[in-house]
């Protein structure tokens, strides 16, 4: 045959996995079989070069069964996630400077792992700090024959896993390992049905969740019998468990001993693997027991404190802000003078500048060289200063029909760091910020000529990562 002609068309289809699982007698199968009919999935959009000719979008409309509004006319590259591979050509002066993560000096001592946890809470800010001190913890709790058990969340682990090759370790040499895999995260269901399986085969205790809940929290326990006692040292997230996401994802970790959070995070895997139906914890916040409701008292705690002449602030970082009751809340919160400042690098529905609405709120977004992924809620209360990392985003979804946590950070040295140094450094941002006006429209952020010219991310490369930052107790 003569070709006369040719253009280009993408299809888009919906991927999305539905699931009765109430219904469903063995999950893993049922999900295994949807993910074969993904190539088969509805189209919900086609994408065409905008010189195709009307007899051949006719054509295709009528074939992929879509209508007019389906198509969309595009001038450029349809597929740019081919340009990728562009990043591949070893043109090394158009690329960033290449950034090495650096080893947190309390784990560059020839010190036991276990010791150092003990001695106090440490923080991890990836990836200006390395993930490896995680890989290490459950590298080191898997051989350790002192430990007793390992209990830990996975969402998104990546295909080569070091996190589930110790577990498997772990589980080989007789230790209780129990894993709540999350079989519905999605675009990483091979994946973790891979894990799964493969951690069923050495005896691991697998679970896959709740029943119409997604389990999303990042949370590792490790139970250890030692000279006084069996004690159990945590490691929690606002980030997967996953080493490769976490040279591009801005996440932060937290070990700590503290008893009460040990406590909590023990009840939480009792009541993901069906051993209880905890309702009330110590001290983290736990959707969708009591994350919504406990984020709604510190904002009414602020409104309160502001009638009472007192200061209120609050201060947000997180990826999404869509919920319509904590938007209103912050509305209220706005009209009685309580001071908020929202970083939500994606979408925000909250209109921020609106006179006698949203006067008081201001909303920025920043996008650059690593993904911003962290969660992190501030609340001034009346200067006791209450901050909480989280694994939820401000979404029905992520406060309702998720199992999240919201954990907080009480070592008075790592609070400052986080409160006087992080947060203020990314408010301080004028290269990457942009900022969300009244009428719904981002634009750089506007600062003074003689303004000092500061990248977030980079002066945290630059300095956070010395451990050489002073910081100050001055209010933000």
């Amino acid at each position: 045959m003569e070709v006369i002609e040719a253009h280009r068309f993408r299809v888009t289809r919906d991927t999305d996995i539905e699931i009765q699982e109430d219904e469903a007698d063995d999950l893993l199968k049922v999900i295994e079989e949807n993910i074969r009919q993904r190539k088969f999935g509805n189209v919900v959009r086609l994408e065409i070069n905008e010189g195709m000719p009307e007899y051949m979008r006719e054509t295709l409309i009528e074939n992929l069964e879509i209508s007019k509004k389906d198509v969309c006319i595009v001038k450029g590259p349809l597929g740019l996630k081919d340009v990728m591979a562009l990043y591949d050509l070893p043109l090394h002066q158009l690329k960033e400077k290449p950034f090495y993560p650096v080893l947190p000096k309390e784990f560059t001592e020839d010190e036991d792992i276990f010791t150092i946890l003990r001695r106090k809470d440490i923080l991890l800010h990836h990836p200006f700090e390395s993930f490896t001190p995680v890989t290490e913890f459950i590298k080191k709790a898997s051989k350790d024959p002192d430990v007793l058990a390992i209990k830990q969340t996975l969402y998104r682990v990546g295909p080569n896993s070091p996190v589930v090759k110790s577990l498997i370790e772990a589980a080989e040499r007789g230790k209780q390992v129990a894993v709540l895999v999350e079989l519905k995260a999605r675009f990483d269901e091979e994946n973790n049905i891979y894990w799964a399986r493969e951690l069923e085969k050495v005896g691991a205790h697998v679970v896959y969740g709740l029943v119409g809940l997604k389990t999303h929290a990042k949370m590792t326990l490790v139970v250890r019998k030692e000279a006084s006692a069996v004690n159990r040292y945590v490691h929690l997230a606002t980030g997967n468990y996953n080493a490769s996401t976490a040279k591009l994802y801005t996440d932060i970790g937290l070990f700590t001993t503290n008893e009460q959070i040990c406590e909590d995070v023990s009840d939480l895997f009792n009541y993901l693997t069906g051993y209880s139906k905890q309702t009330e914890f110590n001290k983290l916040w736990v959707a969708p027991i009591n994350l919504r409701k406990n984020l709604f008292t510190a904002i009414i705690k602020e409104i309160e404190n502001v009638k009472q002449g007192g200061v209120g602030r609050i201060i947000i970082k997180a990826n999404s802000l869509v919920d319509p009751m904590l938007i209103s809340a912050m509305y209220e919160a706005s009209c009685a003078g309580v001071k908020i400042d929202l970083l939500i690098r994606g979408i925000s529905c909250l209109v921020p500048g609106i006179p006698k609405v949203s006067e008081n709120i201001s909303v920025s977004s920043i996008v650059g060289r690593y993904l911003e992924h962290s969660r992190i809620f501030y609340f001034y209360n009346n200067g006791n200063e209450d901050l909480y990392l989280s694994s939820a985003d401000l979404m029905q979804r992520n406060l309702d029909r998720r199992v999240e946590i919201a954990f907080p950070v009480e070592n008075r040295s790592i609070k400052e760091l986080l409160i006087n140094t992080v947060l203020k450094i990314y408010f301080k941002d004028n290269i990457k910020t942009r900022e969300l006006d009244k009428k719904m429209k981002y634009s750089f952020k506007k600062s003074p000529g003689e303004e000092k010219q500061i990248n977030a991310q980079e002066w945290l490369m630059n300095h956070l990562t010395k451990k050489n930052v002073k910081y100050t107790k001055k209010r933000i």
